[in-house]
């Protein structure tokens, strides 16, 4: 059962990778992982460390990555990684100098914790970087981009093949709201909520004549792979068109 602190990631993503040549601190360590809810994933060395990653890359949350291992060390692993991935990895070493520190952090490390260490201490900093990950997600959560269009609703600025298309803030809201929830058909009276409010008192006929507005814009610059669809007798939906 996972605990209310778990710092686990959505459903399917779960797994920590910890990588050190020491048995005992890895079985350490992945018992507390597993109180927090995730699944840990062993490596003894450096290519299995790699290994791993390329098995479950898409799994995996958080990367525990100690330094000297044989095989490859823990520095050209976050190196390689890096190359394909921004996964978070916290350094985990006995080399306290400031020029491995500052080595690892330059090369792609979220954190870098000194042994010996107390277990407590290492699934705190794994959660204090998920959380930071969490945050930044979120905020790219106003950003949208599907094809030739991009739609940064925090700066309210929309994009068409990177040109910049003067929109009113209604038209970018009503564009995002059907952007973003592409499956649904919207009807009128539920983008005049979405949009306008419960309390606003025009009728649906102001949907539609920001609607024709919005495509005679957009219509302006070339977006083949998708367009504002009119689902006759309902509303509006957002299409990306298949490929032919």
């Amino acid at each position: 059962m996972i605990e209310n602190n778990s710092v686990a990631g959505g459903a399917g993503k779960n797994k920590i990778l910890i990588a050190d040549d020491n048995k005992q601190i890895t079985s350490i360590l992945a018992g507390y992982a597993r109180k927090e809810g995730l699944e840990p994933v062993i490596a003894l060395d450096g290519k299995e460390a790699l290994d791993a990653f390329a098995k479950y890359g898409d799994e995996i949350v958080m990367i525990l990555l100690d330094v000297m291992m044989p095989e490859v060390d823990g520095f050209e692993v976050c190196r390689r990684l890096r190359r394909e991935s921004m996964v978070p990895i916290i350094m985990v070493t006995a080399r306290g100098e400031d020029y491995d520190k500052i080595m690892g952090l330059d090369i792609g490390a979220d954190d870098y914790i000194l042994k010996p260490f107390s277990a407590n201490e290492v699934m705190a900093r794994v959660r204090a970087v998920l959380r930071r990950i969490q945050v930044q997600e979120q905020q790219k959560q106003n950003i949208y981009q599907t094809g030739s269009l991009f739609i940064d609703l925090d700066r309210y600025m929309v994009k068409i093949n990177d040109e910049e298309v003067p929109l009113t803030k209604k038209e970018i809201e009503l564009l995002w709201t059907l952007a973003k929830n592409k499956t649904k058909v919207f009807s009128r009276e539920n983008l005049l909520d979405s949009i306008w409010g419960y309390d606003y008192y025009g009728d649906s006929r102001t949907v539609d004549s920001h609607i024709k507005r919005l495509r005679a814009k957009l219509d302006k610059y070339e977006h083949i792979g998708w367009e504002i669809k009119t689902i006759w007798g309902v509303g509006y939906r957002f299409e990306e068109k298949q490929d032919e």
